[in-house]
């Protein structure tokens, strides 16, 4: 009757009861590194490989690896089994001479050439063992010791090609022996059957009914046991390819002697030729080089081989950098088996995080399949910058927090979630839509619940019109403010989406031209050398914006480094010129009347400290009864979304004189999100 086999595997499905992974730490650099000019997938790439403040990356997993490497590799070498063999053949020697010098029923002349025989013993260990091979041992505890070499040799070799089978070997009987012999003439047959395409799942089957004590790794199939029996056969090649030439000619010499025949060595090197026949694809060629005091046989040496097989395999998966690397090709049962369960965890999770980057709705491939930022993720990020500007905000005035869209006054006709402490009136249409559309989904449920409700928002003032015209000219990438200006003007598109919905933002990039950029579009900006500073293309492209909208109340914020040194032709070229020139002056300036004749309340938010760019960037703010700030790069966010926020109204906090002037106005002191 077939014997039943059942096939365990480590469990690599995590921890059922662990929460799930928290992507806002991931997001946030991998925004970070895409306003910087990276794209998404190297953003992500570079975050797994870093890891996170909790959370073990690629590249210190990879360097864990390096290092278990560089400890195989000096911690042993390959001479164990030869070195066994010397001390057995010498203890061998040394009792044979012993009996020899005390045994006086021997014949004298026997006596004689035995001691001869010993004496004139070849140098080379290989050549004594096989020139012993034919002595008439006088002491039974040498002729024990030299049969143990035999016995040794056997069960190294098939050590080497089958792990464990040294140990199982051990006080092996003629009957183990003839069992070895058997197994490999019938695993030589059905390989060579399966290399020709004869097989059946029914002859590996029968096989392993037979022989199936032999593997432990329990394969379903002829493939998985030829993969098996392949990985360390290779590795048995690679440990004989890493030996000197000297200890490579004493082990082949030696390997006639297995178990005292030339029989099993002959069925292994048959072996060896069929699963290089049918796995080419492994490392039948490679060698390391090893300078340790720990002597390993060799099948312990082929152990370690295959460990070091693994290693470079798992750094390959931990490097993720060939063509359509992903989390999933690391070998999590590798990486613990040589890193131990916590470093496959760490693995795991950073998997999972990936999963979930992908699968979330914060990463989307565009037509041309590149993985780019989703409006979603694009949100979240806002999110957390005017968290963060919230808290500098706050430190500098200490104000309350005022979670209001704006002073009760005249509703907005914009809606947002009920909040705890909110005291605008309900919008009743919205609220019971929400109502339906959750009890649609649900299938029933109760009538109204928190998260159905949603507020009127209210405004004290008219709606604006805000434009945030942003220096994209190569200097500011060159001086550090290339994302410090990526980062504001996500935070305030964030603010007006999400909780001035009535307000019109318009994002436009100057340098030699100026362009009206989305958010998505401005965010994964690339810094070109281009020379020019077209603040006149940019006024433009702004007060087109203004006239669009003419009932609402005009906001120009200007963020540059820089004094113009281009502006538009009539024809619509370019003209540029360092230092500026009078004409692109006058034609900056000329627009800038208009922005100030449309009703325009303009900040100029000056970078640097030069002093020229300072003197400019006040007389034109004079010009136009505007403002200046000249933040620091950290603090250019709450500048301009203070700045924003101050031109929507007046309040008492108009008096109190600060860095960045007037923050709060009617709009109250915005936190939270």
């Amino acid at each position: 009757m077939a014997r039943s086999r059942t096939r365990f595997r480590r469990y690599d499905g995590g921890d059922p009861l662990a929460p799930p992974v928290d992507i806002a730490e991931a997001l946030d650099a991998i925004g970070e590194r895409v306003m910087e000019g990276s794209s998404p997938e190297r953003a992500m790439g570079e975050f797994l490989r870093r890891g996170g403040r909790n959370q073990t990356g690629l590249d210190d997993l990879a360097r864990r690896v390096s290092e278990r490497r560089r400890e195989l590799l000096h911690r042993h070498n390959l001479d164990g089994t030869l070195k066994q063999v010397k001390e057995l053949l010498d203890r061998a020697v040394l009792e044979e001479r012993k009996q020899l010098a005390r045994d006086v029923r021997l014949d004298d002349d026997d006596r004689a050439f035995a001691e001869m025989r010993l004496d004139n013993l070849p140098s080379s260990t290989s050549a004594a063992v096989t020139d012993l091979a034919d002595y008439q041992w006088q002491s039974g505890e040498a002729r024990a010791d030299y049969e143990k070499i035999k016995d040794l040799l056997g069960r190294e070799m098939l050590d080497q090609r089958f792990a464990g089978m040294k140990q199982a070997l051990e006080n092996a009987t003629d009957g183990d022996r003839a069992a070895i012999n058997d197994m490999l003439t019938d695993l030589n047959s059905l390989l060579e059957k399966h290399r020709l395409g004869e097989d059946t799942q029914q002859d590996f089957d029968d096989f392993m009914d037979e022989h199936g004590d032999f593997f432990p790794e329990h394969p379903q199939n002829i493939d998985e046991l030829i993969d098996t029996l392949a990985e360390r056969s290779a590795a048995a090649q690679r440990m004989l390819n890493s030996m000197t030439p000297e200890q490579r000619q004493e082990l082949m010499q030696l390997s006639a002697q297995a178990f005292g025949t030339p029989q099993l060595m002959d069925a292994l090197s048959q072996l060896d030729s069929n699963l290089q026949a049918l796995r080419p694809g492994e490392n039948w060629g490679g060698s390391e080089r090893f300078d340790g005091e720990d002597a390993l046989g060799l099948g312990d040496g082929t152990g370690v081989l295959q460990d070091l097989a693994d290693l470079d395999e798992l750094s390959d998966q931990l490097s993720q950098s060939y063509r359509g690397a992903r989390m999933d090709d690391i070998d999590l049962d590798r990486l613990g088996r040589q890193l131990g369960d916590e470093a496959a965890v760490s693995a795991r999770t950073l998997r999972e995080l990936e999963k979930t980057l992908r699968d979330s709705g914060t990463l989307r491939r565009d037509s041309t399949g590149a993985l780019k930022l989703t409006p979603k993720a694009m949100r979240q990020l806002g999110k957390a910058l005017l968290r963060d500007i919230a808290t500098r905000m706050s430190g500098r005035r200490g104000e309350r927090e005022l979670h209001q869209a704006g002073a009760a006054g005249e509703s907005s006709g914009a809606t947002r979630p009920w909040e705890f402490g909110d005291t605008e009136p309900w919008d009743i249409p919205r609220t019971m839509l929400n109502s339906v559309r959750r009890r649609a989904g649900e299938g029933g449920g109760r009538l109204i619940t928190v998260d159905d409700i949603e507020v009127a928002e209210t405004e004290a003032r008219t709606q604006a019109a805000v434009a945030l015209l942003v220096d994209t000219s190569f200097s500011m990438a060159l001086d550090d403010r290339w994302v410090p200006m990526k980062r504001t003007a996500l935070a305030l598109h964030t603010l007006i989406r999400s909780r001035f919905r009535g307000d019109h933002l318009q994002l436009i990039g100057f340098g030699r031209h100026a362009e009206v950029m989305d958010i998505e579009q401005l965010t994964a900006l690339d810094a070109v050398w281009d020379k020019g500073t077209n603040l006149h293309h940019a006024l433009l492209l702004a007060n087109r914006h203004f006239r669009k909208h003419p009932n609402a109340q005009p906001v120009l914020l200007i963020v540059t480094d820089g004094e113009p040194t281009s502006h538009l032709e009539a024809d619509g070229s370019v003209s540029f010129s360092y230092p500026p020139h009078p004409r692109t002056i006058e034609h900056t300036l000329r627009e800038l009347d208009n922005s100030m004749r449309l009703g325009a309340q303009t900040t100029f938010f000056r970078l640097g400290t030069d002093r020229g760019l300072a003197r400019f960037v006040e007389s034109m703010a004079r010009r136009v009864s505007g403002r200046v700030v000249a933040p620091e790069l950290d603090d250019l966010g709450a500048a301009v979304v203070g700045s924003y926020l101050g031109t929507r109204g007046s309040s008492p906090m108009d008096d109190i004189a600060g860095e960045y002037g007037d923050w709060f106005g009617g709009r109250g002191f915005w936190v939270g999100g």
